[in-house]
């Protein structure tokens, strides 16, 4: 944990893996302090460019032995680096041989959260939209705060929320790899706890003990708020919950001319038609738990009112990109068969008379594998769908796993497999209502492809 470890001895950060959406945000924060930051990325992307024009040296050779001039003073330079990354990549050995201070992204939020007032989002499902909205909250009332966020919030166009003088501090919590034990919070979130990343955990079992052991890292004096449904006990217990008992309940839930709104009880009093800036019942249940968090913090009703109303949400997580009467279409982050349930709920929701056609691209083997029938079930929910070959990330093949075979489990009479780019010429015929892009792996480059041919058709 480096608990002997002041990040005031640095002034520079050297980042290997920047362009990431965790690492780039990070960066960002060391600039606003006014630290020297550098680092290398495998290919240019609209992150790294961002990160030049604020003034980040970003390159994309691997360097070795050669850091930039500015980065060779080892007592000076904090050194960043993701797991995405190599053990032989060559500036990676480099800083670890040469007695650099070499930390994981998820150390350094540690040590910042245990300097400041840190809030934890953690949880299978929602912890990006989760974060993002109780960081837009908290950014518009008095409290303010800085967030790190593992999206890009489409209010500010930023994965970073920045506040010279706050407190706050708001993190994703992230699962994979036991990362989240590195903070220390004084407020958690824990919106979910369904089995992920088996091929890390093993077991189910193995899943839910880190997030057991996570809450144990909440402050003596801090608390937790959780889905209703979460098994897991803080020092202090806040419960939140669609049309069940909980601390912070909401009812009535209703989209009324396109806008969500729903009633809320909570320990002091209720909140009539409370408008939602995102569709769907999972994002009322992720608006719950900011409620609770921002009002145990001291914020008004009419404060966190104005917040939720003025949020829109994150990109890639039920993001528009055509909104007409006779055409929407919609990208979504989904990789899990429960968030594309959450998914496939809102949009029928929203629009009850229309088809839906999904263009789905698997993420992981291993998680196809162990999804399998769940995701079957999922994308039966569908009109139409259009599959794509699984996204292998960090993985190898596994043996009969293949998204051909998940296919012939879809219980669907229109069901096609498909390139991306095969997909991105299919799918643009004027006849489709309703265009669902659904997934977590490179899908996002045919975007758009898609976005521009629907605009011309």
């Amino acid at each position: 944990m480096h608990e002997n470890l002041n990040i005031s001895q640095f002034n520079r950060a050297y980042f290997i893996g920047v362009g990431g959406i965790g690492m780039s945000a990070l960066a960002r924060y060391f600039k606003r302090m006014g630290w020297d930051v550098a680092g290398y990325d495998k290919t240019p992307s609209p992150l790294t460019d961002v990160l030049q024009k604020e003034g980040v040296d970003v390159h994309f050779d691997d360097l070795g032995d050669q850091l930039p001039e500015a980065f060779r003073s080892i007592e000076n330079t904090l050194v960043v680096y993701t797991p995405a990354i190599p053990s032989g990549h060559g500036e990676l050995q480099h800083v670890q041989s040469a007695g650099y201070t070499v930390l994981k992204r998820a150390a350094v939020l540690g040590l910042i959260t245990r300097n400041s007032k840190g809030i934890g989002v953690a949880g299978t499902h929602g912890k990006t939209t989760t974060s993002t909205m109780l960081a837009h909250i908290l950014s518009q009332s008095p409290l303010g705060c800085n967030a790190f966020l593992g999206g890009i919030s489409t209010n500010v166009q930023s994965n970073f929320i920045h506040h010279d003088s706050s407190p706050i501090t708001v993190v994703e919590a992230d699962e994979f790899d036991r990362s989240f034990l590195q903070l220390s919070p004084l407020v958690a979130i824990v919106t979910s706890t369904d089995a992920d990343h088996l091929d890390i955990y093993g077991e189910e079992e193995q899943f839910i003990e880190s997030f057991s052991m996570y809450v144990d890292k909440i402050h003596p004096n801090g608390f937790l708020v959780k889905q209703v449904d979460v098994e897991l006990v803080g020092p202090r217990t806040l419960t939140y919950a669609i049309e069940k008992n909980a601390d912070y309940a909401g009812s009535n839930l209703r989209a009324e001319s396109g806008q969500f709104t729903m009633d809320v009880h909570t320990p002091n009093g209720n909140w009539a038609a409370v408008q939602l800036g995102l569709p769907g019942k999972h994002n009322a249940e992720n608006a719950l738990a900011c409620i609770a968090v921002a009002s145990e913090l001291g914020l008004t009703e009419e404060e966190i009112r104005s917040g939720l109303s003025s949020f829109r949400g994150v990109k890639r997580r039920f993001e528009y990109h055509i909104q007409e009467e006779s055409r929407i279409y919609i990208d979504d982050y989904a990789h899990h068969p429960t968030e594309i349930d959450a998914l496939v709920e809102s949009v029928r929701q929203l629009y009850p008379d229309k088809t839906l056609t999904g263009v789905f691209q698997p993420h992981l083997f291993s998680r196809t594998r162990d999804f399998f029938d769940e995701f079957a079930a999922s994308l039966s929910k569908l009109d139409e769908l259009v599959l794509l070959p699984i996204y292998p990330a960090r993985e190898l093949p596994i043996e009969g796993i293949t998204s051909e075979r998940l296919l012939e489990k879809v219980a669907l009479d229109k069901k096609f497999h498909m390139t991306r780019e095969d997909a991105g010429d299919f799918v643009t015929s004027p006849e489709r209502e309703v265009l669902l892009k659904i997934g977590a792996g490179d899908i996002d480059r045919i975007v758009p492809q898609i976005a521009n041919r629907l605009t011309e058709s």
